[in-house]
């Protein structure tokens, strides 16, 4: 025999289910015996069902508590703004390490007092920080917050 005399394709008919005994899938057709998963027009049980008994998901107790998915503003205080200058945004801050990251909500609170003439563009700011700002000669600005850049797959 050759390599290239192989029969490659398969030699086997498909299995018929509930056909009789002698035809090795009969009576019970491989579905077990009784139950609602023997029955035909059974449907598909939710994930964690257990047959009507108390399922475990409900009988494990609870956490306390909630966990929210959006995190919450990082805080940036109007006396540590006297370090900076001119124009002051989520770069800035980052930069002078006062946020984690440029990509992060920001809200300014007062706290001791402004001395220096600002521009800030952050997401939120309290009112009495906008207060001192302008106080001090400069301005604040409401701007959305900074999007990642997305990474460039590999061109091909």
């Amino acid at each position: 025999m050759k390599y290239n005399d192989l029969v490659v394709e398969k030699n086997k008919r498909p299995s018929r289910a509930g056909r009789g005994i002698a035809a090795g899938q009969g009576k019970t057709a491989g579905r077990g015996t009784k139950g609602q998963k023997s029955r035909t027009g059974h449907r598909k049980m939710p994930a964690g069902f257990m047959g009507g008994q108390r399922a475990l998901m409900q009988a494990i107790p609870k956490l306390k508590g909630f966990k929210s998915i959006h995190p919450k503003a990082e805080v940036v205080y109007t006396d540590r703004l006297n370090e900076l200058s001119g124009k002051v945004d989520n770069y800035k801050l980052a930069e002078a390490s006062m946020i984690s990251s440029p990509f992060v909500k920001v809200k300014v609170i007062t706290r001791g007092e402004i001395t220096k003439k600002i521009d800030l563009e952050t997401q939120f700011a309290s009112k009495s920080a906008v207060e001192a700002i302008k106080k001090a000669g400069g301005s604040f600005k409401q701007v959305a917050i900074l999007q990642r850049p997305k990474t460039e797959k590999a061109k091909k």
